[in-house]
């Protein structure tokens, strides 16, 4: 997977003991129920990196200043969810066990879930921060207790706090169980700068005039300005792993979805960096 144009996200270094954070391609698409495709997006954000600049101006710190590096994709068995839950996890759980961050490029939204499993064995204390348009706390999807539409509802069993963005969309008992944040002031008073967090990412958080290549696009949501305003808060917190799921490049001829993701992608990774203060 590696050393070829457009096949490592930009600026990975090709030092993989000396990088503190591990890029992560897990092209889960398994349960989605509305369209799939995410499996195609690992790779569609790493070929969208290079239309990107390596300087942030919303976080004012440049990947070039950034010690990370691209580890490619974990193989997955299409049609085999629960050992592709177990190769996920146990990648992650290497990673982690060497002491690195990691950043997940999904796949569906499931993928947090074993992501979140592999974490809570290094940080016993994680809060979780989602964004999403979707509450996904139902206990059960379509007969499915593992899904997109559950993935919340098991990190939450998990004995993790969750604090969820720019959610717009479940039944009323998932609204009832939500712990909304609803501005960037409110994200700041519900963190503790101490205490490790979990990012997880879902592409349908923005409104999709602007971001239509995602799996369940839903009305009402986020800018981009937006999200980098709760970002903001994130920057200097001890942020140790994060998320970016279903996105679903090939309904977006134009482009701008991976792009879109890619550019966040790069925002999360200064997130993760240990030389933010």
């Amino acid at each position: 997977m590696k050393g070829v144009f457009n096949s490592e996200y930009m600026g990975s270094k090709a030092d993989e003991e000396l990088a503190g954070i591990a890029v992560l391609g897990c092209p889960l698409d398994a349960t989605s129920s509305f369209r799939g495709g995410t499996k195609f997006a690992p790779d569609s954000i790493r070929k969208a990196s290079w239309t990107l600049e390596t300087y942030s101006p919303y976080l004012k710190r440049d990947l070039d200043e950034m010690m990370f590096y691209d580890a490619g994709n974990c193989e997955l068995r299409p049609g085999d969810l629960e050992y592709s839950l177990e190769r996920i996890e146990t990648a992650v759980t290497e990673i982690v066990g060497k002491g690195k961050k990691i950043l997940a490029l999904g796949g569906e939204h499931l993928v947090t879930y074993p992501i979140v499993k592999a974490m809570k064995k290094r940080f016993r204390d994680i809060q979780i921060v989602h964004f999403d348009a979707h509450c996904d706390l139902r206990d059960e999807y379509e007969g499915q207790k593992l899904s997109h539409a559950t993935v919340m509802k098991r990190v939450k069993e998990l004995g993790t706090e969750i604090l969820q963005i720019g959610i717009r969309s479940g039944t009323r008992r998932e609204f009832e169980e939500l712990l909304p944040v609803d501005s960037p002031a409110s994200l700041a008073a519900h963190l503790n700068r101490n205490r490790a967090m979990y990012v997880s990412f879902d592409m349908d958080v923005f409104d999709p005039s602007l971001v239509a290549g995602v799996t369940t696009p839903e009305p009402g949501g986020l800018t981009f300005k937006e999200v980098m305003e709760y970002f903001s808060v994130l920057m200097g917190m001890n942020v140790v792993g994060a998320d970016i799921v279903e996105l679903a490049p090939d309904y977006d001829t134009t482009f701008v979805s991976s792009i879109s993701a890619s550019k966040v992608a790069r925002e999360i990774l200064m997130l993760l960096s240990p030389s933010i203060k």
